[in-house]
């Protein structure tokens, strides 16, 4: 099998076993994901956050936005341009008032809430993902969004996955253009892979 087929094959036995979690199991294991990484250094000092809002069955990030918009922080949320396959960071001032559902139903920025943010002006990115392996590599969706984004960031952003622990794997055929997190919360542990760069 090649590469891509294999990452195709994981993508989507992984999300078919995230799909069968139940209500319950996401919320409190999201929970659990979210008190870990609230008390992260490198959350805690970032003073602009770019976070996914959570679609499905992925880990939720709403207690996470709420905390980073009583904290004073700038929150940023991603619009997704699909013809032209880019994200576009848009600051989020009303959690969840100022979004409506947008491309493909995930929530996003109603036009009149739209406020543009510079990548270059992010410290943190809070990366959805598919799967992940213990050297921080990570399976996405597959249109290769947050990879093209990415490479507009700062030097010194950093990059943080939330996961559930059975989405991490033993490899994630992790392709050229992948881009590594630096952080990886799950409802058991967090991984640090700063030093491993």
């Amino acid at each position: 099998m090649s590469k891509n087929e294999l990452k195709k094959e994981l993508r989507k036995s992984v999300l078919s076993a995230r799909n069968r979690l139940t209500a319950e199991e996401i919320k409190d294991n999201s929970h659990a994901v979210g008190d870990r990484f609230l008390t992260l250094e490198a959350y805690l000092r970032a003073n602009t956050v770019m976070a996914y809002v959570n679609f499905s069955s992925e880990v939720q990030t709403g207690t996470i936005i709420r905390d980073a918009l009583h904290r004073g922080k700038k929150v940023v949320v991603p619009i997704t341009d699909v013809a032209n396959k880019k994200l576009t960071p848009s600051q989020l001032l009303h959690f969840p008032e100022d979004l409506i559902p947008g491309t493909w139903g995930i929530l996003e920025p109603r036009p009149e809430c739209v406020r543009p943010v510079q990548p270059a002006e992010i410290d943190l990115v809070i990366v959805p993902g598919v799967a992940f392996d213990t050297s921080g590599n990570r399976l996405g969706y597959g249109g290769g969004f947050y990879d093209r984004f990415l490479l507009h960031t700062k030097p010194d952003c950093l990059y943080a996955a939330l996961a559930f622990e059975m989405q991490i794997r033993p490899n994630v055929y992790p392709g050229e253009y992948d881009l590594p997190v630096h952080l990886l919360c799950t409802e058991k542990r967090v991984l640090d892979f700063r030093n491993n760069k």
